[in-house]
């Protein structure tokens, strides 16, 4: 097993947790790790059921044995009543002098929400655990096999490339299809899996929601809907403008990404980086690593695009407790001093302080007179902290 970062977090604090994050990244194999004394798991329909017609199935099980003080509740969105139940027995154990801590997975904060459910404020700590970052693996992460089969931790630690690219086309296929058209309540799932279709062929570009929207032949209201539903379920990243540029003239539409370029490509049913795709996959996988990392990290994170009505375009522009950092993206091994002139435009509009970089698939560190840095990408991510 990886040392995932952020179990050292949940470790560390004596409060309970909430670690939220897209299916198969490892949530309950992590939980499982810190051997908890007591394992529910609400995705087993038996379990579910048990909770479901008996509200006080927790209670009865903690109390069957006193040495019970650590409980790991799996899946908890799909039985989001039961957090009332737990924020009772955080209060009276406490009062008691025999604090319980309780671990609780979920892969959807929207069914919380719909479910109007207590998040326990001031009780429990949220974390999220997206997918491997490159710092696990002490910034040695295979690019090929990143851009190609993504950073979930099954697929990319798979022997075999054909088994990693089945686990990838039935993560798309039976969870993104089928599981996020039950939590949409749409009438019209073919509707929305011709967005699907059509959001995967765009993700990574400045979207108009209109022009989706007669692409997929659904209507706007329901893009911008099943959007805001790939946001909630944690499938992608929603990349707004630059919001302290002042005086420029930006484009407002944001930018989509999903949240793995695997999962990307399983949607697409193409798992070759070829010449045509490889820009677009690279900076799916950077904006999954400034994200991952972050979490891993518990680290707060800010990923916008950067793109006027002139034209003037870059990439991201990430805010960080530590500083803001412009970044090209160039899938090269090869970036020379044009590579970096749109950073170099976008300095009138950057904070002082601000680190600007041209991030490559690999090749030497070099520095440029203007001080912008050209530099592989995983070296890129050690240098911001991540």
């Amino acid at each position: 097993m990886l040392d995932r970062l952020i179990s050292h977090e949940i470790q560390r604090t004596s409060k309970s947790i909430l670690l939220l994050g897209p299916r198969q990244t490892g949530k309950s194999t992590l939980i499982r790790s810190l051997k908890p004394d007591l394992e529910i798991n609400l995705a087993r329909e038996s379990e579910y059921l048990a909770f479901a017609s008996s509200p006080a199935e927790l209670e009865e099980r903690i109390g069957a044995s006193k040495r019970i003080k650590t409980v790991f509740v799996d899946e908890v969105q799909r039985l989001p009543s039961l957090l009332n139940t737990i924020q009772a027995l955080l209060d009276e154990t406490k009062a008691e002098g025999r604090p319980l801590k309780f671990y609780l997975t979920g892969s959807s904060a929207r069914k919380l929400k719909r479910g109007q459910a207590n998040l326990l404020p001031g009780r429990v700590l949220n974390f999220e655990l997206g997918t491997l970052a490159a710092s696990e693996l002490d910034y040695a992460m295979q690019t090929r096999k990143a851009l190609e089969l993504g950073c979930l931790p099954e697929p990319y630690l798979q022997s075999s490339r054909a088994d990693a690219e089945r686990i990838l086309e039935s993560y798309a296929g039976s969870y993104l299809k089928e599981e996020i058209q039950s939590e949409a309540l749409s009438r019209n799932l073919e509707g929305f899996s011709r967005f699907l279709t059509t959001a995967a062929a765009s993700s990574g570009q400045f979207l108009d929601f209109s022009k989706i929207a007669n692409r997929a032949k659904v209507s706007r209201t329901s893009t911008v809907r099943y959007f805001e539903l790939l946001e909630d379920t944690l499938i992608a990243y929603r990349l707004d403008p630059y919001p302290d540029a002042a005086g420029a003239d930006q484009v407002k539409h944001p930018k989509y990404f999903f949240f793995d370029p695997g999962v990307l490509n399983g949607l697409v049913g193409n798992f070759s980086a070829s010449p045509d795709r490889i820009r677009n996959l690279f900076e799916h996988l950077l904006v999954c690593q400034f994200k991952s990392s972050a979490r891993a990290r518990a680290t707060k994170i800010e990923v916008h695009g950067f793109r006027t009505r002139g034209g003037l375009e870059v990439d991201f522009v990430v805010k960080l407790p530590s500083g803001v950092w412009a970044i090209e993206a160039k899938a090269t091994s090869h970036a020379s001093e044009s590579d970096a002139a749109s950073l170099e435009l976008f300095r009138k509009y950057a904070p002082k302080g601000t680190q600007f970089a041209v991030a490559t698939l690999s090749g030497p560190e070099r520095k440029l007179r203007t001080g912008t840095r050209i530099l592989p990408w995983q070296k890129l991510l050690h240098e911001m902290g991540l």
